[in-house]
């Protein structure tokens, strides 16, 4: 974990989008070859999925942002249903 994100967090802020969606993205690419059990891809996703899900519901996250996180959070749900 680099610094920048662990500075985010300990001040409470979002990590960014680019994150989420690039442990979305290896999650999937750990499904399709194989690399990971379902169980623990699901347990993954179902963190992720709780995490956008609160983002999305925050009534101070500015529009533009919050259509990234919906889609994000479409593209998880996807996946999980795919497992």
């Amino acid at each position: 974990m680099t610094r920048e994100v662990s500075d985010k967090q300990e001040t409470g802020e979002r990590p960014d989008l680019e994150h989420l969606d690039a442990a979305v993205s290896h999650v999937d690419h750990l499904v399709s070859t194989g690399g990971i059990a379902a169980g623990a891809a699901k347990g993954i996703l179902y963190s992720l999925i709780e995490t956008l899900g609160a983002f999305v519901g925050d009534p101070d996250l500015p529009e533009h942002a919050r259509s990234g996180y919906q889609g994000l959070l479409e593209t998880a749900r996807e996946l999980r249903a795919r497992l």
